[in-house]
């Protein structure tokens, strides 16, 4: 059975379909809205058809014992939990960012940490929600994205495919993404497995398969796309150099651009498979075949082009 397609916002995604592209913004937004909006207009002049936050409930998802942990921070020595409570963007930021890209026609979304940030999403009518690689054996919250009845996009890094296996039955495979991940940062393209993208389209045939990179470079993620996943995942950031800890497993603005428009390429390179003469290679042909036995006896090549002496006939 081939792949079915999911609908995200107004893209469809699946086998034979636009790859879709996500410019994952995460927390690279460093707590600061006016960066946020710079990377909404990045990704926006990329060509991205959407971009996604992460969005926490610090209280939930820091542990009690690591909140007193003392940590260096642009903002100066902080404790931990306020570190993170620092880089959490606020309902204010978020209904900006979602008048924001609706003036640029991209779709936004983001990945929910804890089931008051999903709660806390819905007021906005994201078109899909994702699920990250840490919260694959998350149940509770995964079974509370899914109670929205949205798309739910699955990552996989840093999990066996036993808990890949065990996740999926719980939640089911309905309007169901899954992302190949290796949550590594940056990760090392010896590390990155990319032939995993196949193995989860054997084993899910009827659920899209994407590819969610934490590598450097570009040239990987054009390979997955090339492997068949039917969407991609990159963070982006300013500049690499930036404080962060994502920013150095991003990609700049300039990358993006180039990112996007080679998957481009590469939709279009790959074709259906079926051998035909194409109508750019005849004059090749006659110039270089010595001998051409479809133009003496006639015979119809299967895109229905018929050759007779030096004259192109379509049957069209």
């Amino acid at each position: 059975m081939t792949s079915s397609v999911v609908r995200i916002g107004q893209q469809t995604v699946g086998d034979g379909e636009p790859v879709f592209v996500v410019a994952e913004i995460g927390i690279n937004h460093n707590g600061s809205l006016e960066l946020a909006k710079k990377l909404i207009d990045g990704a926006a002049l990329a060509g991205c058809n959407a971009v996604k936050f992460q969005k926490r409930t610090p209280e939930l998802c820091v542990p009690r014992h690591q909140w007193d942990i003392k940590r260096d921070t642009p903002w100066g020595r902080l404790r931990y939990i306020d570190y993170k409570r620092r880089i959490e963007l606020g309902e204010r930021d978020f209904i900006e960012i979602h008048r924001y890209c609706r003036e640029r026609n991209l779709l936004w979304f983001a990945s929910c940490w804890d089931e008051l940030s999903v709660d806390f999403m819905e007021r906005f009518d994201p078109p899909c929600y994702k699920a990250a690689s840490a919260s694959l054996t998350d149940l509770p919250l995964l079974q509370k994205m899914r109670t929205t009845g949205r798309p739910l996009i699955m990552s996989t890094g840093m999990s066996t495919m036993a808990e890949i296996e065990r996740s999926i039955a719980a939640v089911g495979t309905d309007n169901l993404l899954i992302a190949h991940s290796t949550s590594t940062y940056p990760c090392p393209t010896s590390a990155l497995n990319l032939r995993m993208i196949q193995t989860l389209k054997a084993r899910w045939p009827r659920v899209p398969i994407g590819y969610s990179g934490h590598e450097t470079g570009l040239a990987t993620t054009w390979a997955a796309v090339a492997l068949g996943a039917t969407f991609v995942e990159r963070h982006v950031t300013l500049d690499r150099a930036m404080w962060g800890t994502d920013q150095a497993a991003s990609v700049e603005i300039a990358g993006l651009m180039r990112l996007v428009a080679n998957i481009r390429d590469i939709e279009q390179s790959m074709g259906d498979g079926v051998k035909r003469l194409h109508e750019g290679e005849i004059s090749a042909r006659r110039k270089l075949r010595r001998v051409r036995p479809d133009e003496e006896n006639g015979a119809l090549p299967s895109n229905g082009v018929h050759l007779r002496g030096e004259q192109l006939v379509s049957r069209h």
